[in-house]
């Protein structure tokens, strides 16, 4: 594939200006390649300025060094960040919030349980006002036990922290990166979602929503289906529920700001 990027036709208009697409892979190597490949094509096809970034949480197979092949490839499109650990879902997801450059984010798991060509479906549902455009599952496509946990997850989140969106769990989201300058997120496991979707509501952003594609796994394993992952995501949740529902601490936080910068005035 030819990774350079082509300027668009005569009359042909961009809903965005520029699009940072976003990867956090561990013990991807069996999937990171093709999804960078595909995300390198579907972002040619909304955006003339953009840039591909994937964080490498530590995996422990050859995933470094199929990244590290792409990012040569693909130079200077592709970037990769490498954490010498693993330091959870979380984290993977604020390094690469930190590093992306441009107008817009989209991002999506490197495992292929999502495909990066639907990102053409979010960016048609951009309107002006709309700050997240938020995907929801058409259909699950996981072993029946995790179908089960997952919907009692998704329904438990909504209920406790008043989350009005269909798929909290939904890994496939186009946002606008400013966003990230003034709303800070702290969680470094996978918990981080449901931070940033609560704050991001609580501070007024616009949400849309549209239906997208689940696939099988076809290589690896959830890092998040294990008794062990489930009552750590149970503790955080609940740490998490005191925090932003319980102290409400963010909004304190942004009314303290607010208060400060009025004062200096």
């Amino acid at each position: 594939m030819n990774p350079e990027r082509p300027a668009p036709s005569a009359g042909e208009t961009r809903p965005i200006a520029s699009l940072t697409v976003f990867f956090p892979a561990f013990n991807d190597a069996g999937t990171i390649g093709s999804m960078v490949i595909s995300a390198v094509g579907a972002a040619r096809k909304v955006v003339a300025d953009f840039e591909v970034v994937v964080v490498n949480d530590g995996s422990s197979d050859n995933t470094a060094e199929i990244l590290n092949q792409l990012a040569s490839l693909y130079a200077p499109f592709v970037r990769v960040i490498h954490h010498e650990k693993n330091r959870g879902y979380g984290a993977a997801l604020r390094t690469g919030f930190g590093e992306a450059s441009k107008e817009w984010l989209f991002y999506t798991d490197g495992d292929a349980q999502y495909d990066p060509r639907e990102l053409e479906i979010l960016v048609t549902a951009l309107r002006p006002e709309v700050d997240v455009v938020n995907g929801f599952k058409i259909a699950r496509r996981d072993p029946l036990h995790r179908i089960i946990i997952g919907q009692i997850y998704n329904y438990t989140v909504k209920l406790l922290f008043g989350i009005r969106l269909k798929d909290v769990d939904c890994d496939f989201r186009l946002i606008r990166r400013s966003l990230f300058d003034r709303i800070p997120l702290r969680s470094s496991t996978g918990t981080i979602c449901v931070e940033m979707v609560k704050k991001f509501q609580d501070f007024g952003c616009r949400f849309a929503e549209v239906p997208v594609h689940h696939y099988h796994r076809a290589y690896g394993r959830s890092q998040f289906f294990n008794f062990r992952r489930l009552w750590k995501t149970g503790v955080d949740l609940l740490r998490l529920w005191v925090e932003l529902v319980v102290r409400r601490e963010h909004l304190r936080r942004r009314e303290k700001d607010a208060a400060e910068s009025v004062g200096d005035l």
